[in-house]
């Protein structure tokens, strides 16, 4: 079976975030870049199905600016076994990268696509589900527990009320969360073998997609600072403040 991973190029969560002064996006300028956190969670699995002889292939996607071909260098150091890039100076919006990937899943036709739930930096949670709505594909979304049989994949789904088991045919599209597993670190000599491994490198026109935006970036401000904390002498006085002025018991 053949396995698709998404993967995308976001600021590095160790990173502080800060907004441009005219507060029209996030400063990038000298700012570590990294995979995304569910993205490498969607790797590790994908490497771990073909260890246990479930993948016979691993492919790995991104899309942006061609610095994002380190993040697919990294994703083929885990396993992976050949990258496309798809790239574009454009921001991508969801369902634009919905539409490529429903090509590439008409070219490649992989038996399972694995995605993280959402990226970090815009945290739409959407893409995987408009994929899936695109190549008429089961769907299991915030899955953190997966058993792949021979015709079907069973998904552990986590829910408001617990965890939900649903059995989806293959071929389907997860979504994974962060209980799934703990990603691997690549090591020396499986980074340098990375370098000699396939990346192909596309356009969206190459895939017929149009790049257009359908929203408009108006403005992006901080949090929020929060205010200091204080002192109190007794648990009298505390009991006082939470009752009198922070009017929470």
């Amino acid at each position: 079976m053949k396995v698709l991973v998404t993967v995308k190029r976001v600021i590095d969560y160790n990173v502080k975030v800060r907004v441009n002064a005219d507060q029209t996006d996030v400063d990038l300028k000298n700012v570590k870049m990294a995979v995304n956190p569910f993205c490498e969670i969607a790797v590790e699995q994908a490497v771990r199905l073909k260890e246990a002889g479930k993948a016979s292939e691993i492919i790995v996607v991104s899309m942006g600016p061609k610095a994002a071909q380190e993040q697919l260098r990294t994703a083929l150091a885990m396993g992976a076994d050949r990258a496309i890039h798809i790239e574009s100076d454009d921001a991508l919006e969801s369902l634009t990268v919905a539409k490529i990937l429903a090509k590439i899943v008409a070219d490649e036709a992989p038996g399972l696509v694995l995605m993280g739930k959402q990226s970090i930096d815009t945290d739409n949670n959407q893409t995987g589900q408009m994929l899936a709505a695109l190549t008429g594909l089961a769907q299991g979304t915030f899955v953190s527990g997966v058993e792949v049989g021979e015709n079907e994949v069973q998904v552990v789904r986590e829910i408001d009320g617990g965890l939900q088991t649903l059995a989806l045919k293959l071929p389907a599209v997860l979504t994974v969360d962060l209980r799934l597993n703990e990603p691997r670190y690549a090591s020396l000599p499986n980074i340098m073998k990375a370098k000699k491994k396939p990346l192909d490198v596309k356009t969206p026109a190459d895939y017929g997609v149009e790049v257009k935006a359908n929203t408009r970036l108006l403005k992006v401000t901080p949090p929020p600072e929060r205010q200091a904390g204080i002192k109190v002498a007794s648990v009298a006085e505390l009991v006082d403040k939470l009752k009198n002025e922070a009017k929470v018991i």
